[in-house]
Parts: structure tokens; sequence; C-alpha cells
């Protein structure tokens, strides 16, 4: 029997969320992306929106484990990562796991932890692995943190670093539903259907296998260059004070590769690129503080750099 390719993978996948998540194919599209990507995911949003729903559905449509982290200002490093403890019977210490070893990590309202409980993601988003009094600890592959975050300005929470927002893939708002979906939604609510009622689609092997494939789209050297000069273009503009790190043009590469499967591709064209340009830079960017006084935003910047960056051609980009 053969095995499905990175593109049945997605349509699998996609299709389980939004039996759940109704009226949104763009936003699980990009989220379904990620998790092929092996990327970290942020979903910002006011709360009610289905933040933590589509998490979880992501979570829960794979044949992995899967850990769901309540961030609250009492949440302590060792949570999360783990923490050693003395085994009075053997006489010596015995590493307990925290929960972030799953498959697939939901961060629930991450900015609601402290600044020192946010730290503790960064190793292990960035390295795979967790340190705790010198020694490493791997954690399952693939592995993905889809964190949900409430808007700043919001009581009681606190800002994401700079290092840890460059570490997701890339950060998507789930935004409010159009009549006829937030009808659907309510429908499902009273018929029982939510996260809890989903049964995986794929298994890990079978998402390994789709992840690589992934990975092996082919991409020409003038789609590299196009990412690369997207990203050199927000570190000269006059509205940011940071611009995307090289870290941002390897993620608009990989994000596009993904995109492409979805759209059952085995290539990279400039069009990809351009889907995944918001969701993969605006979270890494800073404005400088004229600019926030002028009310600019992020997506201005990136929509003004994808105007003034020309695509290469089409013909240059299939294999």
């Amino acid at each position: 029997m053969s095995q499905p390719t990175a593109g049945q993978v997605y349509e699998l996948i996609a299709a389980n969320v939004q039996g759940v998540i109704r009226g949104k194919p763009q936003l699980v599209r990009l989220a379904v992306a990620a998790l092929l990507a092996e990327g970290h995911l942020l979903i910002e949003d006011v709360p009610g929106l289905g933040k933590t729903t589509l998490a979880r559905c992501l979570a829960r449509s794979i044949g992995g484990s899967w850990n769901r982290i309540q961030f609250t200002p009492d949440l302590l490093p060792g949570d999360i990562t783990g923490v050693q403890i003395y085994h009075q019977g053997a006489e010596r210490f015995e590493f307990r796991q925290g929960g972030v070893f799953a498959n697939v990590v939901v961060a629930d309202e991450v900015n609601r932890g402290t600044p020192k409980t946010q730290s503790a993601l960064l190793e292990v988003m960035a390295e795979r692995t967790v340190t705790v009094d010198s020694v490493r600890h791997e954690v399952p592959r693939p592995f993905l943190v889809v964190a949900t975050q409430n808007p700043i300005e919001m009581e009681g929470t606190y800002r994401l670093p700079e290092a840890q927002l460059d570490r997701f893939l890339m950060r998507l708002s789930v935004g409010y539903p159009n009549l006829e979906s937030e009808v659907l939604v309510i429908m499902s609510d009273c018929a029982g259907i939510g996260p809890d009622e989903l049964n995986p689609v794929v298994d890990i092997p079978t998402l390994r296998r789709a992840a690589a494939e992934v990975r092996a789209a082919h991409i020409d050297r003038a789609i590299c260059e196009y990412a690369a000069r997207l990203a050199a273009a927000t570190r000269e503009h006059v509205a940011l004070r940071y611009g995307a790190s090289p870290r941002g043009s390897i993620a608009l590469v990989r994000a596009a590769q993904a995109i492409a499967a979805t759209h059952g591709r085995p290539f990279v064209t400039p069009d990809d690129i351009k889907e995944v340009a918001k969701p993969v830079l605006e979270h890494r960017l800073i404005l400088t503080a004229e600019a926030e006084l002028n009310q600019r935003s992020t997506s201005d910047v990136v929509d003004e750099v994808l105007a003034a960056i020309p695509a290469p051609s089409v013909s240059a980009t299939s294999p």
C-alpha cells in the first residue's frame, strides 16, 4: 500500500480540523503548513475566537502525544521543562519530565506566564532539547509548540521577548467569523462536536515522511535570493528599529515549501513566498517609536516590502 504524499497528509489533517474550525480555510491551511514544516505556531487574538480550539484540533489530528500547559503567573519553569527529584529508595536523583515532552505542546495563553517562565521554552523551541542540571534531554520528534496569546493590552499579560517571538515560524490571527460560520459553530457546539471528539487521521511515521517530503521540495536559487532580499529590505526600512534576521528568511523558505505541498506541488513559486510573508515576518519586526505614534503596523511594512522587491519569473522556479 502506497504511503500518502505530503499534500494528501495536509488534506487529511485540514479536513479533520475544519470539522470544528468553521469558515477559516486559509487559517487552517497556514496552521497545518506550520505542522508540516516542523515550525512552531503562535496564535494571537482576543479571547473566545477559538485559538485554543485550533491548537487542540491540530494536536488531536496526529497520532502522537500532546500536552497542554496553561500559563499563569504562578507557573514555574520546572513545570515546563521538568525537575530532578530525589528517589530515596534508590538513593539517587531522577529526572521527572515536564510538559514539553510531547510531540505537540499547547502553550495556552503563553503571555500570562512571567518572563522567567516564558524563557523555559527558548532552548526546547530552538534545539528540541531540554537541559536540567547540565544534563540534556531530547524531546520527541516531530516537536511542535502551538502557543496562544491574548493582545498585550489585556490585563495580566507579559510581552513575549523578541528572542522567543523569533522562534515561532508563523503568527496567525483567528479573527471574527462571518454570520454563517458563527451559526455553524453554534450548531456544532450544540451537537457536542469539538476537539475532544476528533480522532487522529495520521500517525507519527506518516507525519515524519510528509515533513521530509516538504523539506525536499525543490526551491530555486532565485527564490532563495527573493526571500533574502525581502528580509534585507525590512532591515533598511525607515519605519523599523529591527528587521527580520536570517532566521526570518530561512523561515520564509521553510514555510513556502510547506505551502507548496498544500497546493500539491513539489516545487516553490514566488506566490508561495508571498502567501506566507505576513504570518512569517510580521512578528519579527520592531517598529520605531515614530512609526507607532503614526499608527503604522508591521503588516503595512510587509506590504510595502513586497511591493518594492520584484519577484523572480515563474519560469525560473520550476524544476
